[in-house]
């Protein structure tokens, strides 16, 4: 498989994230950033995978103006998940609100959701990733000092994956690394947790069930297949 049917599309990723613009890049995609302010509420009534699929056609809807014969544009939107209260975790609004965060998942199993939308000017295909993770407990000491020397107000859920990881812990699943290994694209696994400091923020992360990349925001590997189904339709 290979990115090259693609060349003849423009590539457009509307996020301002750097996690995610730097996978798509390790990725070898040629792309350009172009970013909106959307309105992100959503609807009450919406669970689990629904939220970040709506959000995420809502985001990719917002360039329906502007996008030509040859452009795709990719628009994602990653959330925390507490299936026991079955409450949503966003971005923190300041240091109270990303505390807060920290404490509900201390010591708990919680869901990371990325939903990806890939709509052209004729075709609209969104899917969603699920992973797993399972944080120890944290103290308030701790949790006080990552918020304040790491401020993850960007966030889903206060943190970043890619921080809060044990130093020795390869938290790529199996898929995820023969993924990478059948591209060459090992060094993303390394160069991951070199460039977002792992094991220097909150080792927080006990154990992670799917996509690690899902967590830090994008999962390359679902896109990777997605976007190559979506050029053959």
């Amino acid at each position: 498989m290979s990115f090259e049917n693609l060349k003849k599309y423009q590539l457009l990723l509307a996020s301002k994230s750097p996690r995610r613009q730097y996978l798509l890049k390790e990725l070898g995609l040629d792309f350009e950033v172009r970013t909106k302010e959307i309105d992100e509420s959503f609807p009450d009534n919406l669970k689990a995978q629904e939220i970040p699929l709506y959000l995420c056609k809502k985001k990719a809807n917002a360039f329906d103006e502007e996008l030509k014969d040859n452009s795709i544009v990719i628009t994602a939107d990653t959330i925390v998940w507490l299936p026991e209260t079955k409450e949503v975790l966003n971005k923190p609004e300041n240091f109270n609100d990303a505390v807060r965060m920290l404490q509900l998942l201390s010591g708990k199993m919680h869901e990371v959701y990325t939903g990806v939308c890939l709509k052209s000017k004729h075709k609209t295909k969104s899917f969603y990733a699920l992973t797993k993770v399972h944080f120890k407990p944290l103290t308030l000491q701790e949790i006080g000092f990552y918020v304040s020397n790491y401020q993850p107000y960007d966030k889903a859920g206060s943190y970043g994956a890619q921080e809060c990881l044990p130093t020795e812990m390869n938290p790529c699943s199996k898929e995820e690394i023969d993924f990478l290994t059948s591209l060459n694209k090992t060094n993303i696994i390394i160069e991951s947790r070199s460039e977002m400091k792992a094991g220097n923020g909150l080792v927080a992360i006990e154990k992670i069930e799917g996509s690690y990349f899902n967590v830090m925001g994008l999962p390359v590997k679902e896109l990777y297949e997605e976007l190559l189904k979506f050029n053959q339709l």
